[in-house]
């Protein structure tokens, strides 16, 4: 019998957490469910376990960002006999069926080492449904459906180009061949990264459009629109993963660094429109170029 794994990252979001757990007690049966707590302060973490005695909870101490949040709890996972270990943000809330979309997904296609989720917003729209990776200039252009209403054009599997780690399983053949998260990417692109390096070891990836899930996108950052993290972190760790898996000449690779540059100053000045906004892509670039990693504000040349 195959076993599954559910992983879900939480920082000082108890009530997000709350409620993804619940989701996830309705769709993991006996699955094991594992808890990364990034050294909260809220008092979540004893909620959690009055609340889901049987979740596995690890208190990582720290605010150790995504990637490194999660892989303690990954690398549990599969320490413990997991066959796949599905990534569930804490503010998702998992739709009925999921895991037996996944488990039908696996069955289906034994040369898979990631499977992707569909991911929705709160009034239905499709919020990811598949999604390219624009190496060659370092711009992917929206999910496919972003902001659309779900239906069928949207609910057809196949293969895709990554996954979305706030809804992507990844087996244990994967993650044994290639390791877990880069923790130096800390956050938002490092699914990304995962998703190509599986690739790049022979795996495939395919979206699972009945692995679905609610998701309330960067509620741990502030929101998408209220956070500078996700402008700094995502200027920087796009250029540095594509520049790992796709390395250009000098003159191309400047060409991609622009495009990089003016995609995250687009956005924003579309959307945040804050001097802080701007200073973040610009500090996001340059750490990026000079691969400064880990958590912004302590990042250091890797």
């Amino acid at each position: 019998m195959t076993t599954w794994a559910f992983v879900v990252l939480n920082w000082n979001g108890g009530e997000d957490t709350l409620r993804c757990l619940a989701s996830l007690c309705a769709v993991a049966g006996d699955h094991a469910v594992y808890v990364a707590d990034n050294g909260s302060t809220d008092g979540s973490v004893a909620a959690i376990r009055a609340a889901h005695p049987e979740a596995v909870v690890i208190e990582n101490g720290a605010n150790l960002g995504y990637s490194g949040g999660n892989n303690p709890a990954i690398a549990r996972a599969i320490a413990d006999g997991a066959d796949w270990v599905v990534l569930f943000n804490n503010d998702a809330e998992a739709e009925p069926g999921a895991l037996r979309a996944l488990q039908a997904a696996a069955a289906a296609h034994p040369d898979a080492g990631v499977l992707a989720g569909k991911l929705l917003f709160e009034d239905g729209r499709v919020q990811w449904a598949g999604q390219h990776v624009g190496l060659r200039t370092g711009y992917s252009g929206r999910p496919r459906g972003y902001g659309r209403p779900d239906g069928p054009e949207w609910s057809v599997d196949g293969p895709v180009d990554r996954a979305v780690g706030a809804l992507m399983a990844v087996s244990r053949p994967a993650i044994e061949a290639v390791g877990t998260f880069d923790d130096a990417l800390f956050a938002y692109v490092e699914d990304v990264d995962w998703s190509l390096r599986i690739r790049e070891a022979g795996f495939a990836c395919h979206f699972v459009a009945g692995a679905r899930a609610v998701h309330a996108l960067s509620a741990a950052t502030g929101g998408d629109a209220g956070s500078t993290a996700t402008l700094y972190y995502g200027a920087r760790n796009t250029i540095v993963v594509c520049e790992r898996h796709l390395p250009l000449g000098r003159a191309r690779t400047g060409l991609r660094r622009l495009t990089i540059a003016a995609t995250f100053f687009l956005r924003a000045a579309l959307v945040q429109r804050s001097p802080a906004a701007f200073a973040a892509v610009g500090t996001g670039v340059r750490d990026g170029v000079a691969r400064r990693l880990g958590p912004r504000g302590s990042a250091r040349r890797v």
